[in-house]
């Protein structure tokens, strides 16, 4: 991951302007860029353009983090969220609880309980864009007839038909997976 320079807020384009060649010098694209969005974009027309630039460019980005306040200028937490959400960019909110230096209103719990949302909270993890309405739980956590890790350390598979043989064993996405409830999930 590669965070812009200027405190992650890439006020000078230094990496938009240099993504592609960066990009283009990992032989194995394994590279994501990461922008920090907080008062330099303070409107949904600079957050529009600095995303769409590395969408329509084919380059990895990721809002590395962002918050609805900062003593640098007031970002628009609602086109981060919307334009990320509707680009389909990863976004990380800042930070769970624990801020200090005259930030904390950048926690979204109070004293890390998760029962104590703060207004920053409520609104990133359940307004409009936020996580609990745009994510869904990766299956290696569980969750459908797939997903979750077997006792024996191997996934499970997403379906028993992966195991035609009924040994307990399944092939999927290239890797051996554990029918759930078979022989093999001990």
């Amino acid at each position: 991951m590669v965070d812009a320079p200027n405190w992650g807020q890439d006020w000078s384009n230094t990496m938009r302007a240099n993504a592609a060649s960066v990009f283009g010098s990992d032989p194995d694209r394994n590279t994501i860029f990461s922008i920090h969005m907080y008062g330099v974009y303070d409107t949904a027309a600079e957050v529009q353009d600095y995303l769409n630039h590395f969408v329509n460019n084919r380059l990895p980005i990721v809002v590395g983090e962002f918050g609805n306040a900062h003593s640098d200028g007031d970002p628009d937490e609602d086109a981060i969220m919307a334009t990320a959400q509707s680009l389909k960019v990863g976004y990380i909110g800042w930070s769970w609880s624990g801020n200090g230096s005259g930030v904390e209103y950048l926690d979204m719990v109070d004293g890390f309980d998760p029962e104590a949302p703060t207004s920053w909270g409520s609104r990133f993890l359940t307004g409009a864009n936020g996580v609990s309405t745009t994510s869904e739980p990766a299956t290696v956590y569980g969750g459908g007839e797939g997903g979750g890790t077997a006792p024996n350390g191997y996934p499970y598979c997403a379906s028993g038909s992966s195991d035609p043989d009924g040994d307990g064993w399944g092939w999927e996405n290239n890797r051996s997976c554990v029918v759930r409830g078979g022989s093999a999930d001990s």
